[in-house]
């Protein structure tokens, strides 16, 4: 058990028997007249058992059952009928998980790349991308010649089709840095 002050987006707790994972954790104290509220804190979270997304307010004192998820490294095989598929690289097991499983993840994926696939109760409910992935440009119109600010941007189409807005200076076939977090470009990869 933790205090809710505690946990920050990325954590997981359990209430009665569902596990959420907290997406956003904002801290406020409001004042009513002249005396002060105890601090609150809304949190914005996945239920991993549904999907659904909601959002909560709870004291910052309130104690909340924190939750340790399972993690298995497995290798993205292949997409078939909204199906995406892994392998346990160790056991050669594969499991199937629908795209709702993999919220904004689904953008990132290409064949063989490797990713952790959360698990609660022996039930995948999650992915945990790296922080920064390295994609190709596969499609962006000519940028112009001299601009090296990188503060002027275009639209850019990456290999798993998912588009994103570059500086004018990336070309087709460059390799690019993202932030998976935030889906924003964030350097050229060497």
């Amino acid at each position: 058990m933790k205090s809710a002050d505690k946990l920050r987006a990325g954590s997981t707790f359990e209430v009665n028997g569902v596990p959420f994972l907290i997406l956003k954790a904002e801290r406020f104290q409001s004042t009513s007249g002249k005396r002060q509220r105890a601090p609150e804190i809304t949190f914005k979270v996945k239920d991993l058992i549904s999907g659904r997304i909601n959002e909560t307010t709870v004291k910052a004192s309130d104690m909340m059952n924190d939750i340790m998820l399972d993690k298995q490294s497995m290798q993205f095989l292949y997409e078939d009928g909204g199906e995406y598929n892994f392998m346990n690289q160790e056991t050669f097991e594969q499991i199937g998980l629908q795209k709702d499983d993999l919220d904004g993840a689904v953008n990132y994926l290409k064949e063989e790349v490797i990713i952790d696939i959360l698990f609660y109760e022996g039930r995948p409910v999650g992915v945990e991308l790296e922080n920064h992935m390295v994609f190709k440009v596969t499609y962006t119109e000519p940028g112009l010649k001299g601009d090296t600010t990188g503060k002027a941007l275009k639209s850019a189409t990456i290999e798993t089709g998912y588009e994103l807005m570059v500086p004018l200076f990336i070309e087709m076939d460059e390799l690019i840095r993202i932030d998976t977090r935030t889906g924003k470009y964030v350097e050229r990869a060497k």
